[in-house]
């Protein structure tokens, strides 16, 4: 469930409406633009802006492996800027901001991609 968005700056953008998918593999999202994206659970676990993914600093960032059949197990409000996500694996230091989420929701197969290169590159599996 992908809709062409708007041209709207990332800053600018809003949800309307974040729902858990019954299988709690996808998160559903739409904004207040009219788009509508559903991010993989997996795609969110492997690209969460945590530290511990991202690293402090250019170079740094990881290749989380075996994530495959991820679950997102919670979902909680972070002011009104971000959600925090949890998952399956007690991953939940992540803060998805709604640009985030939507510049993620853009770039969903471009950042699946890189991370399939990544994991090949390390001889890693997804599951």
């Amino acid at each position: 469930m992908t809709t062409s968005p708007p041209q709207t700056p990332l800053q600018d953008v809003w949800p309307e409406e974040i729902r858990l998918s019954k299988a709690k593999d996808r998160l559903e999202i739409r904004f207040d633009d009219g788009a509508q994206f559903s991010l993989s659970a997996e795609l969110l676990r492997v690209e969460s802006p945590s530290a511990e993914v991202q690293g402090h600093g250019a170079g740094q960032k990881t290749t989380p492996a075996g994530k495959q059949d991820i679950l997102i197990s919670s979902i909680e409000p972070v002011g009104n800027y971000a959600i925090r996500l949890g998952f399956s694996d007690g991953h939940n230091t992540g803060l998805f901001s709604w640009g985030l989420l939507y510049d993620y929701a853009l770039r969903q197969d471009q950042l699946m991609a890189d991370y399939l290169a990544r994991l090949a590159n390390d001889g890693a599996r997804r599951n």
